[in-house]
């Protein structure tokens, strides 16, 4: 995969971010000199560490090109590939420096809090407001890469997540399809998994990253969070107890499979052993989780949308992401704007990004659009919109903070006592709180 790991890549895309850095204090940002290309050729510096990306980008550019929506662009794209954070540190780096920044760069979600940091993407980044107004009631997920009141990125992929299970081993153990309650499905995993030691799930027990944001994506669907629209920590609730008191009991039961990392080894041995029977995941993980890891298991797996909790919350939940920013005040970034609003916020680019990455439409009306709902998923062998757009319609919102990381290293560690038993969720909660209000800006 261009030289990151699959694994890397996973982990990256499902909110893997590092620390922040101290913000530096940035150059007014007009680096490379020269005019603004209005019109004509121009070449588009683009860094992304999905290959993803830079193959639907890379088609968008050539319909561009080509006259696509009347451009007046002839676009030649040249590549950078890497870690998402570290591209983010390089951009920071070099906007300090006043040169060599990108004209277009993909910010993974858990990264973009750097640059809420000190007022960075501000300094940096296109506000995109102005171009998205036409479509504002439509677009989902504009609330990760805002900061001080504007957008900064646009999203790529709605990450709609969902129940992905194998329709065979349901249909074996008696297990039905349409379970509708997560404590419905817990009772009949337990029972499962004392009879077969399969388990119907998983909750990660690694590293930070992974332990909170397996919990984060139940938090979402349950009707918590983080933080809130202003940017407070959330996360003293009782939804957010009931989602580790929910997993806790799972991990005991044996109904959610413990993993150190749900992209690593582990848990690719437990899919391809079959001990692993069902899994709430994003829609990317269809491709890098399940096609790249068991491609033998193709029409064995189905998809569903996520049964809801008794006590409330959505259908739906989301998990990753990553936002596409231009930087400003380059001879390029108005070519760079044009590409960018193409790509995201037309219904033939978001088709084009559809074919060329499997990337979910982020606009709420492509969700009823034909040639959407009309796609079957050659692996699951069903129409992915059926499960789709009822949970697209159910999203619950996930807002930012510049701390995202501490948070992160703060809550892991207590997390992971809760989730095993050693210390309950309550006492979890409140050490994570007061630490947290202690270390954050």
């Amino acid at each position: 995969m261009n030289g990151l790991s699959r694994r890397g890549f996973l982990r990256a895309t499902a909110l893997a971010g590092g620390g922040l850095l101290a913000a530096p204090l940035l150059s007014a940002c007009s680096d490379d000199g020269g005019d603004a290309v209005q019109s004509g050729a121009v070449k588009i510096d683009f860094w992304t560490h999905d290959p993803g990306y830079e193959k639907t980008f890379t088609q968008t550019a050539k319909e561009l090109t080509d006259g696509a929506a009347g451009s007046k662009f002839d676009y030649t794209l040249n590549v950078t590939k890497g870690e998402s954070d570290a591209l983010v540190t390089r951009l920071i780096s070099q906007g300090a420096a006043g040169s060599g920044t990108p004209d277009l760069i993909g910010i993974v979600i858990s990264v973009f809090p750097r640059l809420m940091a000190g007022g960075i993407a501000k300094q940096l980044l296109v506000p995109l407001d102005d171009l998205i107004a036409p479509v504002k009631d439509d677009l989902l997920r504009t609330a990760p890469y805002a900061y001080d009141g504007k957008v900064y990125a646009l999203e790529s992929d709605t990450c709609v997540s969902v129940l992905y299970y194998r329709e065979d081993e349901f249909t074996k153990n008696g297990i039905p399809a349409d379970v509708a309650t997560w404590e419905d499905l817990a009772t009949i995993g337990a029972s499962l998994h004392a009879r077969t030691g399969q388990s119907l799930g998983v909750v990660a027990t690694g590293d930070n990253g992974s332990i909170t944001n397996q919990y984060l994506q139940f938090l979402l669907q349950r009707g918590g969070g983080f933080f809130n629209d202003k940017g407070e920590l959330l996360l003293d609730s009782p939804e957010a107890v009931q989602t580790i008191e929910f997993m806790a009991k799972g991990l005991q039961s044996g109904f959610l499979l413990g993993v150190p990392d749900p992209y690593g080894a582990p848990n690719t041995a437990a899919l391809k052993e079959g001990k692993l029977i069902a899994i709430a995941m994003p829609n990317w993980y269809n491709v890098y989780g399940l096609q790249a890891n068991v491609p033998d298991q193709k029409g064995k797996w189905k998809m569903r949308a996520l049964p809801k909790f008794q006590a409330g919350g959505h259908i739906g939940s989301s998990l990753g992401g990553t936002g596409f920013a231009v930087v400003k005040n380059k001879p390029s970034t108005t070519a760079a704007t044009e590409l960018l609003r193409y790509t995201y916020l037309t219904r033939e680019g978001q088709l084009a990004r559809f074919k060329a990455g499997g990337f979910l439409p982020t606009l709420k009306s492509l969700y009823t659009d034909q040639d959407f709902l009309g796609y079957e998923d050659p692996y699951l062998g069903q129409k992915a919109f059926d499960v789709y757009t009822p949970a697209a319609k159910d999203l619950p919102t996930f807002y930012q903070n510049e701390n995202l990381n501490l948070l992160t290293d703060t809550f892991g560690g207590p997390l992971l006592e809760a989730l095993r038993g050693k210390k309950s969720p309550g006492d979890a909660i409140k050490e994570t709180v007061e630490a947290y209000k202690k270390k954050a800006k």
